[in-house]
């Protein structure tokens, strides 16, 4: 199905929110698997710097996550002239009337419209209960329920994917693409997605912008994966799903009608599972990068170092920084410390010979067995005066890392303490 084409059309009021991020993914999807075109349309009203500056933000937003467009972005305000000619026509012809300088659309009185929705099946609405609506308004600027429509018309989109919130707007628009003697789109409204209170994201609530999470160290991939999974899936098990694979399954026929919900938990999980599939060189590229955007100015190569010792044990780059700073920063040893142990341990650790992860995991347990002391036990102390914290890398390895002179000085300011 070659002729397929989408659009994406969002509002520049603002930040790209992710629920919209979302509904852009699955218009993207759908265009890619079905061979089709996928537009991007900035539905605007006015051209300020403001606007300027949101449009910017969202192809940013939809390019980091992944989501590219098919030819030059479009902006609905330079389609108001040919709106207002065929508002004029729809005057002229009975179909509208104008109401203090406005022209308003006129609906049809009796009968229903109907549309089969590929998400929601069969919805239709009594053309009686339908409002007379402002297509023009008296400054002369098309409004929303009407330019929309017209620009679809314009754009030759087959499939108008949209959140389930524009259904109210749907009979309206299709009564003026009838009235119009234009071709019908499909049309299909996927689910609202809530938050763990059960209330639908929005701006006001618990929405937040694709940088939120671009700046909570999530990966692209990991992010596209989940937000392909609120509201549709492949199947009943599978849920780690390449950009490739994604393409390849979607279909409009798994969407599901009831709202998705955000849950964090799943997406730190899918994340970890993103970040433990890349390979160490990819891994410390992408976390040389986060940490460059959030102007952490770290040693390129003791970052890359770390590597070994973090990718399986943290969700996401952010909690690296607190996991790691002991490699990179001074630690001042809380207090409470056994001091004998930790001279101790400075005084074996001096003559381990090679200074190496094994080596020194041995002396330390040579340590803790003479002392009578359980391994967990006595590493406890010497693990807090060494990283300053209780929940740090493996301990031995992190000993390694540091070297054997700061290691040694940790240990010896810690016993004096």
């Amino acid at each position: 199905m070659a002729d397929v084409r989408v659009r994406m059309a969002p509002s520049p009021t603002g930040f790209l929110h992710i629920g919209g991020v979302r509904t852009f993914l699955f218009n993207w999807l759908f265009a890619r698997q079905q061979g089709g075109r996928c537009l991007l349309r900035i539905e605007n009203t006015d051209t300020s710097r403001e606007v300027a500056e949101a449009v910017e933000q969202i192809q940013e937003s939809l390019r980091w996550v992944g989501i590219d467009w098919d030819g030059d972005v479009t902006f609905q305000l330079d389609t108001a002239d040919k709106a207002r000619e065929l508002a004029e026509r729809l005057l002229s012809e009975g179909n509208a009337y104008e109401d203090e300088g406005a022209i308003r659309f006129r609906q049809p009185k009796e009968g229903v419209v109907a549309w089969e929705d590929a998400v929601r099946g069969h919805i239709e609405f009594r053309n009686e209960l339908l409002n007379d609506l402002v297509i023009v308004r008296s400054d002369g600027r098309p409004t929303y329920n009407f330019i929309s429509p017209v620009d679809d018309v314009f754009d030759e989109i087959t499939h108008v994917i949209r959140g389930q919130d524009h259904v109210s707007n749907t009979p309206t628009q299709i009564n003026i693409l009838r009235a119009l003697g234009a071709e019908l789109p499909v049309y299909a409204h996927v689910p609202d997605i809530n938050g763990d209170d059960g209330r639908k994201l929005s701006k006001r609530h618990g929405a937040v912008a694709v940088d939120h999470f671009r700046n909570d160290g999530y990966l692209p991939q990991a992010l596209m994966n989940f937000l392909a999974l609120l509201g549709w899936s492949y199947d009943d098990k599978t849920t780690i799903m390449s950009r490739h694979e994604l393409i390849e399954r979607f279909s409009l026929e798994r969407v599901v009608s009831s709202p998705a919900t955000f849950d964090y938990k799943k997406l730190d999980w899918m994340n970890g599972v993103y970040l433990r599939n890349l390979q160490p060189e990819e891994y410390a590229h992408d976390l040389c990068k986060w940490l460059g955007e959030q102007g952490i100015e770290w040693p390129v190569e003791r970052v890359r170092a770390t590597v070994p010792l973090v990718q399986e044990k943290i969700e996401k780059f952010s909690q690296y920084p607190d996991f790691v700073r002991f490699f990179f920063e001074p630690v001042t040893p809380p207090e409470g410390i056994d001091p004998e142990l930790c001279r101790a341990a400075a005084e074996r650790l001096t003559a381990v010979e090679p200074w190496e992860a094994a080596a020194i995991e041995e002396t330390l347990r040579a340590l803790a067995e003479e002392r009578g002391s359980k391994p967990r036990d006595a590493f406890a102390p010497i693990r807090l005066a060494i990283t300053g914290s209780k929940v740090s890398p493996g301990l031995f390895e992190s000993i390694e890392l540091l070297g054997r002179a700061e290691s040694l000085a940790r240990l010896r300011a810690a016993a004096a303490a």
